[in-house]
C-alpha cells in the first residue's frame, strides 16, 4: 500500500520536517505527494506496522511508547522517488519537488509553459500495512496555468497506492485511494477536506459499495492559508478513517479495484475488486500446519 500527496497550483506545496507531526505510508513506494493544488505539508512520520519489518531504529521497550518512525529527514529527498505523469519513474522533472528550509514543496516554475496534465506524487520507499498516518498542511499560491479548475487548492494523499514501478509513463494517477485535501476558496461556500476520492478504486461507505468517484466528508472549510491537522487511519483492506483537527470526518471500508477515472495504465495492474493484502505476520514454526516461508514476523500463537 502507497500513500501520495498531489498539487497543481503554482505553489508551494511543501512538507516540513517536525518531531509533532505523524504521518505514515503503506506500500512500497509510499507516495506522498501529489501534484494538484498548492499545499504544503508539515511532518512525516510513520506508526503502524511495516511489510519489511516493524518499528524505527531505537524503538522503545516500554509498551505504551508509540515508536514513530520519521519519513522525511528535512534535509533531502532520500528514501523518495518521484513519479510524474508524462515522465519516467525516478524523473524529478522540473525540479517539481525539493526540500527548501527544512520542508519538501511542490513548484512549477520550472516547466516553461502549461501544466500539461503532468500530475506528480512523491513515493516513500518502504512499505507499511496497518499504519496511522499524520500531518499538518496548508495550500498557498495561484493555480498554474493550464491547469484544471477543480484543482484549485486541491491536494491529497493517496493510499492503497501501486506502486510507480507499475506506472507507464503517461499514467495519470496511481491506482489508489485519496484522502483529498481540499482548502476553502474564501466565497462563504462550504468545501470539506478529508474526502474520499477513488482513481480506479471503490469502497464501501454505510455498509454497502458506493460507486461514486468522491465522497465528502463532514468537516468544516479551511479557509486561506491556515494550518490543518490530518490523519489518516488505515488498518489494511478493512477501514479506513479521515480525521481532521481531532475529528474523524470520514469512515469507509473495503477498498477495492474499479475503472474509471484513472487513464493510462497498464490493464494487468487494475483487475476490479482487486485491491489485496498480504499478510505477512504469523506461524514461522516449519513444524506447524500454517507455516508460511515469506512471513517476516513471527506470532508463534498462530501455530497449529
Amino acid at each position: 500500500m502507497r500513500s501520495s500527496f498531489s498539487l497543481l497550483e503554482d505553489p508551494l506545496s511543501h512538507i516540513r520536517n517536525r518531531s509533532s507531526s505523524r504521518s505514515v505510508g503503506l506500500q512500497r513506494p509510499t507516495a506522498l505527494l501529489r501534484t494538484l493544488g498548492a499545499i504544503a505539508l508539515v511532518g512525516v512520520t510513520v506508526v503502524g506496522c511495516a511489510s519489511g519489518g516493524v518499528g524505527s531504529a531505537a524503538a522503545s521497550r516500554d509498551p505504551n511508547t508509540k515508536d514513530w518512525i520519521e519519513l522525511f529527514n528535512g534535509k533531502n529527498l532520500d528514501g523518495w522517488t518521484a513519479k510524474i505523469a508524462k515522465h519516467e519513474t525516478g524523473d524529478n522533472y522540473g525540479n517539481t519537488f525539493r526540500v527548501v528550509d527544512g520542508i519538501i514543496q511542490a513548484r512549477y516554475d520550472q516547466y516553461g509553459g502549461a501544466y500539461n496534465a503532468q500530475f506528480g506524487h512523491l513515493y516513500y520507499n518502504r512499505p507499511f500495512s496497518y499504519y496511522l498516518l499524520s500531518a499538518d498542511y496548508r495550500f498557498s499560491g495561484e493555480l498554474y496555468p493550464g491547469a484544471p479548475s477543480y484543482t484549485l487548492r486541491n491536494s491529497g494523499i493517496m493510499i492503497h497506492s501501486q506502486d510507480p514501478r507499475t506506472m507507464p509513463r503517461d499514467q495519470n494517477f496511481p491506482i489508489s485511494i485519496e484522502n483529498q485535501l481540499l482548502g476553502g476558496l474564501s466565497d462563504g461556500k462550504a468545501r470539506p477536506t478529508g474526502n474520499m476520492c477513488s482513481p480506479g478504486t471503490e469502497v464501501d461507505f454505510n455498509g454497502k459499495p458506493d460507486p461514486r468517484h468522491c465522497i465528502n466528508s463532514t468537516s468544516k472549510t479551511y479557509d486561506g492559508d491556515q494550518w490543518v491537522h490530518s490523519e489518516t487511519l488505515v488498518l489494511g483492506d478493512s477501514i479506513v478513517k479521515h480525521i481532521i483537527n481531532g475529528d474523524t470526518v470520514l469512515t469507509y471500508t473495503r477498498p477495492h479495484q474499479k475503472l474509471g477515472v484513472v487513464t493510462g495504465y497498464d490493464p494487468a495492474q487494475l483487475q476490479d475488486g482487486k485491491v489485496r493484502i498480504l499478510i505477512l505476520e504469523g506461524c514461522m514454526d516449519p513444524k506447524a500446519s500454517n507455516y508460511k516461508r515469506y512471513y517476516v514476523k513471527s506470532n508463534p500463537a498462530a501455530c497449529r
